[in-house]
Formats: C-alpha cells, structure tokens, sequence
C-alpha cells in the first residue's frame, strides 16, 4: 500500500516512518505508551528542523514552542517489527502566541490509524517562561507550513 492511499486527517503532512523495535514493547507485548509519546517528539523537532528552525535558533531568538497541553488517543496496538508512518501538522492558533501540533499514527500494512495526538503550543521567551508573540523567524518558517481548520473541525 502506498503512503499516498493513506486518508490523512489533514492534507500534507510531514512524515516519519517508525517501526517497533524490541526495546519498544511492553510487558504486554504491544509498543508501550510512551514511546507514542517520544515518537511525537521526534516527529514535531524533525519537522520544526525541515522547516528551517532547529534548537540552536530558539535558543539564538530567546524562543520557543511549549508544550501547553498534550493529548494522546490510542487507538489499536502495535507490535515489534510493524512499519508504521507518523503525520504531523502544524495548525493555526487561536491568538498571536499559540498554535497547535496534530499527529496520526497510522500502521501501513492495513493503513489504520493506531493513533491520534494534539499539542497546544504556546510562544515563549526561553529566559523568563513567559508568553511572547511569534518572532518573524518563526512566522517565516511555520506560517506557510500551517493547516488552517475551518470552525467546528
């Protein structure tokens, strides 16, 4: 099956192909929870990082992307060895300093999606912790990359 097939929940998504490794599985024999969770990480900074924006350039702006509030819906379970895609997204906040990070976990042998995650992110200036608006470098580099959602999406 072709990643092109795939029914993504948003259009273009950046991509990562995973697969469950030994050291991934439970003591149920299922890709432990928090690996998801790693996974998203690597997936957002990779993306971050091919739009042109690494960690090296927050710490340069005195900015960055906090994670506000995570959520994480796992759908079906995943084994050792499964090749599996990660689609992330990029959406369009609510105000000057806030946007969001979507993610579809989706295993290609049957094209399910075994997982779904949403972060709201909010702007911060790394040395005080506080709230601050987007610095035109990162509007440079992520507006364009944004998913606009239409109201009640």
């Amino acid at each position: 099956m072709s990643e092109s097939t795939i029914h993504w929940d948003f259009p273009n998504p950046f991509t990562l192909a995973l697969s469950p490794q030994t050291e991934d599985i439970d003591g149920l024999g299922h890709t432990n929870n928090a690996v998801y969770v790693r996974w998203c990480e690597q997936a957002g900074w990779a993306h971050s990082m091919a739009l042109g924006l690494g960690v090296d350039d927050y710490r340069r702006l005195d900015r960055g992307m906090a994670i506000r509030r995570g959520e994480y819906n796992y759908l079906l379970p995943t084994a050792e060895g499964e090749p599996l895609l990660l689609g992330t997204w990029l959406i369009a906040g609510d105000s000057a300093v806030s946007a969001c990070r979507c993610f579809q976990l989706v295993r290609l042998s049957d094209q399910s999606t075994v997982l779904r995650g949403k972060w709201e992110l909010v702007c911060i200036e790394l040395s005080s912790g506080r709230p601050k608006r987007f610095p035109a470098e990162f509007k440079a580099a992520y507006q364009p990359a944004m998913v606009t959602i239409a109201e009640g999406d």
